[in-house]
């Protein structure tokens, strides 16, 4: 699962530096595209953010599966230690 989500966080992280890097590329010369580099700061940093928060979801969830994990290892020990 943590994977997952570092694997979100770094696809997300991508995008961010697109969108950062599309405030120095846009102009009238390009049609469809948002001319104000204000907002392409905004996506930039919004996604930013939701990368920083999927990296620190994974980060957490990873720590908790290997708490988990001791745990199990510990209690099967014990069990083998008492017959």
């Amino acid at each position: 699962m943590s994977r997952n989500l570092y694997v979100l966080g770094a696809t997300l992280f991508v995008f961010a530096v697109i969108s950062f890097g599309m405030t120095f590329t846009t102009g009238p010369y390009q049609i469809g595209l948002p001319g104000n580099g204000s907002l392409w700061k905004t996506v930039a940093l919004f996604v930013l953010l939701a990368a920083l928060l999927s990296v620190l979801a994974g980060v957490m969830t990873h720590m908790f599966e290997q708490v988990d994990r001791r745990a199990a290892q510990r209690a099967a020990r014990e069990r083998e230690g008492r017959r």
